[in-house]
């Protein structure tokens, strides 16, 4: 798996992270986590309206070169490496179908399914009972067969919202842990 270098870069929110913003930012609570951070700026958000907030990401030289820089970041692929059950979980999913996994940030390995599969798995035990997890993704994936892997885990799921750019929609959805 090749990682692209940021070093001496800065890793920039991008329209997916606003549009999740728009749709979350009133959510509070105990405890938060951002799985794959990047710029830091959804930690960030969500550290102003929850109690312990952490950040992950795969890629090390990802948070060492946060332009939002936060604290309780943990590099880790999804969520391995922690043992905490979370109120909330946002993650910007890398989501665009692709036949190899080149750029970690976006490609999403076959249909867009490969790489968030690995990150629902991860993440599934460290969601609370009636805990949200709300992940964004593409109509350039297969998000009905990502929405219907997350029922299969046993989480009550809804589309909280859309958003229309040139080349694709994307779909912001809320994962109950019920």
């Amino acid at each position: 798996m090749q990682i692209k270098s940021l070093k001496n870069e800065e890793y920039t929110p991008s329209e997916d992270t606003f549009f999740i913003v728009e749709n979350i930012e009133n959510e509070k609570g105990d405890f938060a986590l951002d799985v794959g951070s990047g710029s830091g700026y959804l930690t960030k958000l969500l550290s102003e309206n929850f109690s312990f907030v952490v950040g992950t990401d795969i890629n090390y030289e990802v948070l060492t070169n946060q332009t939002y820089k936060t604290q309780n970041i943990v590099c880790c692929n999804g969520s391995d490496a922690l043992a905490i059950k979370f109120d909330f979980i946002v993650c910007n999913l890398p989501y665009l179908a692709t036949d190899e996994i080149l750029d970690i940030a976006t490609d999403g390995g076959q249909e867009g399914f490969e790489i968030p599969k690995k990150i629902f798995d991860s993440v599934y035990c460290n969601l609370k009972k009636n805990g949200k997890f709300v992940f964004v993704t593409s109509s350039l994936s297969n998000y009905e067969k990502l929405i219907s892997y997350a029922r299969k885990l046993g989480w009550t799921t809804k589309i909280l919202s859309k958003k229309k750019l040139f080349f694709e929609e994307l779909i912001l959805v809320e994962a109950v842990n019920s």
